[in-house]
This record gives C-alpha cells, structure tokens and sequence, in this order.
C-alpha cells in the first residue's frame, strides 16, 4: 500500500472524489466494508511544541484515509488526530468533535489550546477529539513551490494596486496556479470540503462510535454542516460557530466577497476603543471622536500607497496593503487593537520605524500557501473574466473603501487547472432538530448577514444565537457568558432555545 510522505504544517484543503463516491461512501455495504479495512488508531502522548505545554493527557495518532475514495485500498494519506478522554469515565455521555476553520487550521493545535477551558465547561461528559485536515500541520501536505514574494499573504490576498489596477494580481494568479497545477499533484487535489467529510466519518469509524457531537468554528461550520447533510444519521449534539453563506453556487468566492462589508460592519468597534480617552496614558489613541478614525485610516493608508515607509523588516517595507491587511488581521478580536493602534502610530510619526506583525513580515511556507488555495479553488468553480474582475474591484473600491477591492479581486481560482470534481452540497432543513448556531452580531470574516443565510438554509434544524459583540469566534473566545453558557448548556443538557435567541453584551 502506497503512503504518501508527510510534512510539518499547512493550512487549506482540495477536491478528488466524485459525487457517485459520496452516495457509494454512504451505503451501508460500504460503510460495513470501510469499517472493516479500518486499522486500530495507536494512541501515543502527544509531542509536547515549544512553549507552553500542553493539557496533560492529550493522546496522538495517525489515521490512515484513501487519496481517493473511489479507490478505497489504493494510495493512503495520513491524517494527525488527537484526543483527551474523559477525566470522569462515569460522567461520560458521548465523543465531542472540534472541526478546525480556516481552510488549513489546525485541529490537533486547536484541542491543545482549548483543552483546559473545554473541560471546565463539559466536566468529563466527552473524551474530546480532533484532527489536522488533509494539508495541515502532520497529517500529509502538497507544495506549489512558490517564490518567497508569491507566499506573503498580502500578495496571496488579492489586493488592488494603489489606483485599482489589478494587472499584477492576474499575473500573480496565474503564477500560483500554474505551480500548483505543476507541482500540487493528486495530493493537492485532494483537499477539499467533500474529502474532509469523508475524512471525518472515517475518523468516527476508526473511534467506533457511532454518533459524533461536534464544535466547529468559521470553515468548520460549513465543514460541519455538510457533514450533516450527508451523515445526519451519525450526528449527536452539533454546534456551529461563526458560520458562512452555504450558497453552492459561490461557496468560498461568496465568503470571501463578503469580507467587505463584514469589515464594515467590524470598524466602529476598532474606532470607538481607539479615541476612548483611556487609551491617552498608553499613546494608542488615534483621535478624540471616533468618527474621525476612519478618514484617518484611510489617509494613511492612501499615503503609504504613494511612499512605503521602512519596516525594521529589512526588505519588506510597510504599504498601504499591508496597513489594510493589519487592519483586518486586528479586527478577528479586540486583543489585536492594541498592536494595529501601535502600527498606525508608528506609521504617522515621521522619527519613527514601524514593527510589522510576523504575519506580514515573513512570507508562509510553501506548503501553507499550497493550503490556503487549495480548498477554495477546488471546491467550487469561481465565476468571472478578467474584465469582470476589475469592474467589481472598481466597484467595491468605492463601496467598502476599507478592504479596497480585494474581497472581490482576482484570485488564483480563476486560472485553475482543474475542474471541480463534484458539486457543493447544498444545505438543507431535511435532517434531526439538532443543530446550535452562534454567531457575533459584527463578525469581520464571516458577517452576520451570511450567517442568516445558514439559518435559514437548515430551517428548523437549527437555533441561532446572536451575540451582540464584534469578532470572529464566540464560545470560550470572546467573553460572553450569556453565549458560553448556552453552548454549553446544549452539549451537557441538549438544552436548546426554542426559537432564535439573543445574548446581550
């Protein structure tokens, strides 16, 4: 049996099997024949990162799945998957499943971050379980082998030139599809939502459990949610945090066009905090009225358009992009508005030389910027010619000055070699009344009005939980207690709201 080599860390996932391998893989002689190939998971303690160390008793794994499903005892991939079991074997009621976003997120990393706090809250009632999807971390990954320049996420991102020209981003596009499409091979076709899916109720299996509950958060919504609708027979308690719009026709192109608007939505919260008269004694306030933040903002980035100013990064100079893409990078959570308020300062003042954020000083690795196209670009056919393309930017430039066109620029999905190899499932309220949804009200990455969209999509299959706070990530991440204890209250309990609720700030 062929196994494919793994390397360290990554972040997205593709597409390879069929729709005919999503009604096969669903049958019950295939699932009987799955589960009999499946070998025993070895659990062994987890390998302890630099830094803090993680929970005591996180167990690891590698869990063999098929490059493709069609060709179930063919070349093998290899997933990294991790558990903690209950502390209270006694108190125990199921396995809860924490399904990483990104594309490219790591789960095993997630579990280790969360772990201590996910306890508290469950008080030993699911060993707690989860996973590097296909690509990521040390489960098996691709490259594209792109240049250093190709792999910085302000040039990954598709952001406009300073007038809106979008020349450079088509000619970077195609550069990174052409290496991808060279050098990404059937491993890197393989990632995608369907595969993850897959990879997930394989993963079941090899447990041996029967129902999963579930936590997943941004991309792990939609992850989950398909995995709802094709295996809602195997589904227990599911929670869906911050979730996007499942229209199948656009998918990850839809998601990221919304980030305009869902920046929008976000900059107040940014500039009420940043002319607070408490943010004087620290240097970090921008202005005395928090309406003149925004023009500010603007200003500056609009200046560092025309003259990059020097970073202490030799050779990566602070740009208008790179304020932009800081700014959205800080609005993910209110932890990050202090070092986008010191950027900002350090910008304006002529004597001084800006720090940039690793993010933006370092470009990812090779086969972190494999990932972070590679899901999107497989799963769904993006729509749009070049022309088509830089209208919209002109467009949105004017709309959502903030995000400058990017959101709905050219990406390297537009010149990809290969076709989509099966159709996005469509969401539906066929399925068990068991779904908790809870999303921020001002959400930057995945806005509330995408959201609604889940909502309605799955029907009375779901409750949604508005939270009145801004950021992306709501249980155990944004301090809402009313949010928290709801969540928490469905994985202990199965106590849901019986219509939509709300949580104040």
């Amino acid at each position: 049996m062929k196994t494919y080599a793994r390397r360290p860390l990554l972040l997205a996932l593709s597409i390879t099997a069929v729709a005919t391998a999503l009604t096969a893989a669903g049958t019950p002689k295939a699932q009987a024949e799955a589960a009999a190939a499946l070998p025993a998971l070895t659990w062994r303690p987890c390998a302890q990162p630099a830094g803090p160390a993680g929970p005591a008793g996180q167990e690891c794994a590698a869990l063999p799945v098929p490059l493709d499903y069609r060709d179930p005892d063919g070349p093998q991939l290899t997933l990294a998957v991790s558990r903690l079991r209950s502390e209270r074997p006694e108190a125990r009621r199921g396995t809860l499943l924490l399904i990483p976003g990104g594309p490219g997120g790591s789960g095993v990393q997630w579990l280790r971050q969360k772990a201590d706090a996910l306890r508290k809250e469950t008080a030993g009632a699911y060993d707690i379980v989860s996973f590097d999807p296909r690509g990521v971390g040390d489960s098996t990954t691709a490259s594209c082998e792109l240049s250093a320049d190709d792999r910085h996420l302000v040039h990954l991102r598709s952001w406009p030139g300073p007038d809106g020209e979008i020349a450079e981003n088509v000619a970077r596009s195609r550069r990174i599809a052409d290496g991808c499409g060279r050098h990404g091979g059937a491993v890197l076709r393989s990632f995608s939502t369907g595969n993850e899916v897959r990879d997930i109720d394989r993963f079941r299996q090899a447990l041996g459990e029967e129902k999963l509950s579930a936590w997943g958060v941004s991309y792990g919504t939609y992850v989950g949610a398909v995995y709802a609708q094709k295996y809602p027979q195997h589904t227990d308690r599911w929670v869906l945090d911050s979730s996007g719009d499942p229209d199948p026709s656009r998918v990850e192109q839809g998601w990221l066009a919304n980030m305009s608007a869902g920046a929008d939505d976000r900059f107040p919260d940014f500039a009420a905090w940043a002319s607070d008269p408490a943010r004087e004694a620290a240097g970090l306030r921008l202005a005395e009225r928090a309406d003149d933040i925004r023009p500010l903002f603007l200003t500056l980035a609009a200046q560092l358009d025309r003259k990059p100013k020097e970073s202490t990064t030799a050779g990566v100079p602070l740009t208008g992009n790179r304020l932009r893409q800081a700014l959205q990078n800080a609005l993910y959570n209110d932890a990050s508005f202090v070092p986008l308020a010191r950027l900002i300062q350090t910008a304006r003042n002529p004597a001084a030389t800006p720090v940039l954020p690793p993010q933006l000083a370092q470009p990812l690795r090779d086969e972190d910027a494999a990932v972070t196209v590679g899901v999107i670009c497989n799963d769904v056919r993006w729509r749009g010619s070049i022309s088509s393309y830089r209208r919209a930017v002109t467009a949105d430039r004017a709309r959502h000055p903030l995000t400058a066109g990017m959101p709905v620029n050219v990406t390297p999905c537009a010149f990809w070699k290969d076709a989509p190899a099966e159709k996005p499932t469509r969401i539906t309220a066929d399925g068990p009344s068991n779904i908790l949804m809870i999303q921020n009200r001002r959400d930057p990455s995945t806005p509330y009005f995408g959201a609604l969209k889940m909502r309605k999509a799955l029907g009375d299959r779901a409750r949604l939980v508005t939270v009145d706070r801004g950021g992306h990530g709501v249980y155990l991440g944004n301090g809402n207690a009313c949010g928290d204890r709801t969540v928490t209250a469905f994985l202990l309990a199965g106590k849901r709201p019986e219509r939509d609720a709300y949580c104040a700030e």
